[in-house]
């Protein structure tokens, strides 16, 4: 089969956060999602622009073909591209282990429970073929 490697930056303000479990814990459900997801990016902001443009641009040829009205197809090219986002976006994305939340969700009970800001700064994710 395939085996995935992944490698991930998250950042606190404090060794002693960054030394506890619960940090700790956090960055391991991240590398596991990140490796099961595969998003493409931490957030929209991070999204090449040509990409970006792209998608948006499919997105509304498909809605004009649909012979959708003018007024409408700006609302369903945004609704598409933000369904985009929790496709490819890692903080946007369903946690594998619990859907009813994204994973920034993840990040900001930790940011509550630690009391410090936390970032996901980068990933880089593996993949070695079979």
């Amino acid at each position: 089969g395939n085996r995935v490697g992944v490698i991930v930056e998250v950042n606190c303000e404090t060794d002693f956060v960054a030394k506890t479990d619960d940090f700790r814990a956090l960055v391991h459900d991240i590398l596991l999602h990140i490796a099961m997801a595969n998003p493409l990016c931490i957030d929209k902001d991070d999204l090449p622009s040509e990409a970006l443009i792209k998608e948006e641009n499919l997105f509304r040829e498909q809605a004009l073909k649909e012979g959708k009205p003018d007024n409408i197809v700006d609302k369903v090219v945004a609704g598409k591209l933000e369904k985009y986002y929790k496709q490819v976006c890692l903080l946007r994305q369903p946690f594998i282990k619990d859907e009813d939340q994204i994973v920034q969700d993840l990040v900001n009970n930790a940011i509550a429970k630690l009391g410090e800001n936390i970032v996901v700064h980068r990933f880089v994710r593996f993949e070695l073929g079979q």
